[in-house]
């Protein structure tokens, strides 16, 4: 009993410790701007508004909560030797790297490099440095990193099931320019879940030992235990074009779960034989890179799902509550008929659901390539395309551009979508280049990546 409050006690101390550092609360803001950024993208290119920016925020929020909670019962049996400095040198890292790319606030990269260095720093045992680099060599010395690194392949494992769960539910639909400057419909798909850690351990006490010995630690264990809170960040971001976002999560979920056990795997034979140690830290960042470059090599081989078909209208999304969306048209689906009139165009789908204003029949081709008939009543105040968005075609003014995002972008995310010319000779009036890497990082970028 008293081993159970004091566990509890332990808990309540890290809870606090939690709401005291700004690491949490500087993740849930760099969610919210990236949510945000998505929304003003939707704005500039479709004048809707198809996600909530807030409602996604506290979506994440509450999956990284119970993420957190999953991985901190798991390293109750693991244990961890980590220190207050260890987490401020993880956070600072960190944060450097994320100036540079978003994506790079996966913790794979920090305690990757944070492992190398370490390797590097125990070749040469009798430098010690002086004044302030003396307390980072210290710090450094002192990770336990084979820990970290079973930390980083848990993370990714639950990450595989976030992206699972929520991955295709925030993909926002986007215009794109394709090969030879055509302009194609696509997704990005960006999640980032910010995780509290509760992680057990070794701290001199007064109180209770535990009755069993954690994998990580050692002799620490026999004077006492504690809990740290270590807040991270969760981050999933991935370009589609030839793919439906559900298709393309189950994809990146799968390779996601593979790296998580592979890295468990390897953290777990360099806690047996600490030679592993480099090699371990090296596949943290090289196979995270691998998973991007592998998944922008099959976006860059697949063809284009969201292009208009000969004699039809490809449907790139559906607005929630729309019309579209009752009358059970799905993105990736044609509409080949409006009332009976072919609309091989925009125009023509105009003009054709003017024929009747109260009503209209639609023929649509669905992913299989077979005609259902759908109909619905018109009423006062419904979306003009009865809320589909359909793929862009060569009158579309304006386009995103992909490139790296990095943090001081996400802080000016009301930039302007890349400026086309239309087909019929009108030139829209002069605009800003859009910054639209894509969240955590989009096709230029890799667009696989967690954060």
């Amino acid at each position: 009993m008293d081993l159970i409050l004091e566990g509890l006690w332990s808990l309540a101390e890290a809870g606090v410790q939690l709401l005291l550092q700004p690491f949490y609360y500087i993740s849930i803001i760099v969610v919210l701007l990236i949510y945000r950024r998505q929304v003003v993208l939707e704005r500039r290119l479709f004048h809707v508004r198809l996600h909530s920016w807030g409602l996604q925020t506290w979506r994440t929020v509450l999956a990284g909560l119970l993420a957190g909670l999953a991985v901190s019962v798991v390293f109750v049996f693991l244990g961890m030797n980590l220190t207050m400095e260890g987490i401020l040198c993880l956070w600072a890292v960190t944060i450097v790297l994320m100036l540079f790319r978003i994506r790079y606030l996966c913790l794979a990269y920090s305690v990757g490099i944070l492992g190398l260095i370490q390797f590097g720093l125990n070749l040469f045992p009798g430098f010690a440095g002086s004044g302030f680099v003396g307390d980072v060599v210290r710090i450094v010395r002192e990770l336990d990193i084979p820990a970290l690194l079973c930390l980083v392949g848990l993370l990714h494992l639950v990450e595989g099931m976030l992206v699972r769960w929520q991955g295709a539910s925030f993909a926002g639909p986007l215009f794109y320019e394709g090969k030879r400057g055509k302009l194609i419909g696509g997704y990005q798909m960006q999640s980032l879940w910010p995780v509290p850690l509760f992680l057990l351990i070794p701290a001199q006490t007064t109180g209770g030992v535990l009755p069993w010995t954690p994998l990580f630690g050692g002799d620490a264990w026999q004077g006492g235990f504690g809990l740290m809170a270590l807040p991270i960040v969760l981050g999933f971001s991935e370009m589609t074009m030839g793919l439906l976002p559900k298709d393309k999560a189950r994809i990146s979920s799968g390779r996601l779960l593979g790296y998580g056990a592979v890295i468990t795997v390897l953290a777990l034979l360099t806690a047996w034989w600490s030679p592993l140690l480099p090699v371990a830290a090296l596949a943290a960042f090289v196979l995270h890179e691998a998973l991007i470059w592998l998944s922008r090599f099959e976006e860059q081989q697949r063809s284009p799902l969201f292009v208009h078909p000969q004699g039809g209208l490809k449907v790139l999304a559906v607005l929630p509550g729309s019309p579209a969306e009752e009358l059970g048209i799905r993105a990736g689906e044609s509409i080949v008929k409006v009332n009976g009139v072919p609309v091989p165009t925009k125009e023509d789908l105009h003009a054709a659901l003017r024929i009747n204003p109260a009503f209209c029949k639609l023929e649509v081709l669905n992913l299989a390539g077979e005609s259902k008939f759908l109909q619905r009543a018109i009423y006062a105040g419904d979306h003009h395309q009865l809320g589909a968005i359909l793929a862009p075609d060569e009158l579309a003014p304006a386009a995103v551009r992909l490139q790296p995002l990095s943090l001081l972008q996400l802080l000016r995310p009301r930039t302007s979508a890349r400026v086309v010319r239309g087909a019929r000779g009108a030139t829209p009036a002069p605009q800003r280049e859009a910054r639209a890497g894509g969240g955590a990082p989009a096709a230029a970028d890799g667009p696989a990546a967690e954060a």
